[in-house]
């Protein structure tokens, strides 16, 4: 049975001391309020991941990164390689963000490498995929998306894959106050699951979490986490907010 998923997203938000009272706060509503069965990740900025990891090593939960680099050593001055996380006990790492892919560049080849190095280094990708706007008013969306789990896990063997997460973010709903209908999330997974069925068969793509990312909130995560094919979320904003963040974690049905 594939695992549920709730992943917090900081982005570049807080200064070490709120990040560090935003941690123990998480802490105390999870000690109140429990997480069941649901596994709990939670991406801060990359400056604030030692002090995260080891609170939360401390109290049953994971932490991850937010990128990492596409060289697994050398002179890239400012990168962080997948062996330095994986040496500071880091478990996840989100990979083809779109905000990576819109402002930084990073291509489907790009993110490909970064899943194997992070997958070379025991650690989890949560993979990103997800169409803009107006690829999905063209009805291009799910071409893209076929594009992006493609070019970006397929060289990967069964064993492979099947330890990754994937999360799809239609990047409209990222941010915006807008999310895609539980409907259109469903959608979209259940294609997104058909695409590693055809490839790696039933048995693999059944073991897949899909999450969903794209202003999923602890109004709406309920009825879209009671979707077949949604395994938890990719949460942004909201996870900034302790109480919020928990109870996205206990919205499962």
């Amino acid at each position: 049975m594939r695992k549920k998923i709730v992943a917090g997203n900081w982005k570049m938000n807080k200064d070490f001391q709120d990040a560090e009272d935003l941690m123990f706060e998480i802490v105390d509503e999870l000690t109140e309020n429990g997480s069941g069965d649901t596994e709990v990740i939670v991406c801060p900025p990359a400056v604030y991941l030692e002090m995260s990891s080891d609170i939360a090593a401390e109290n049953g939960f994971m932490v991850g990164a937010q990128n990492l680099s596409q060289w697994e050593s050398g002179a890239y001055t400012g990168e962080i390689s997948a062996s330095m996380l994986h040496s500071m006990g880091i478990s996840h790492c989100i990979l083809g963000h779109s905000e990576r892919r819109t402002y930084f560049g990073e291509t489907d080849k790009v993110i490909a490498t970064k899943v194997d190095l992070t997958l070379k280094y025991g650690m989890t990708p949560i993979y990103c995929c997800g169409e803009v706007l107006a690829e999905r008013q063209s009805e291009k969306h799910f071409d893209v998306v076929r594009t992006q789990v493609s070019e970006a896990l397929f060289h990967l063997g069964k064993e492979a894959v099947s330890q990754v997460i994937i999360a799809y973010e239609p990047v409209w709903a990222i941010g915006t106050g807008v999310t895609a209908s539980s409907a259109q999330a469903q959608e979209m997974h259940a294609f997104i699951r058909s695409l590693l069925t055809e490839k790696y068969g039933e048995e693999v793509s059944a073991e897949i979490s899909i999450l969903y990312g794209g202003s999923c909130n602890a109004k709406n995560a309920a009825e879209l986490f009671a979707n077949p094919d949604v395994d938890g979320g990719l949460i942004g904003g909201a996870a900034l907010k302790a109480a919020d963040f928990v109870a996205i974690v206990n919205s499962f049905s």
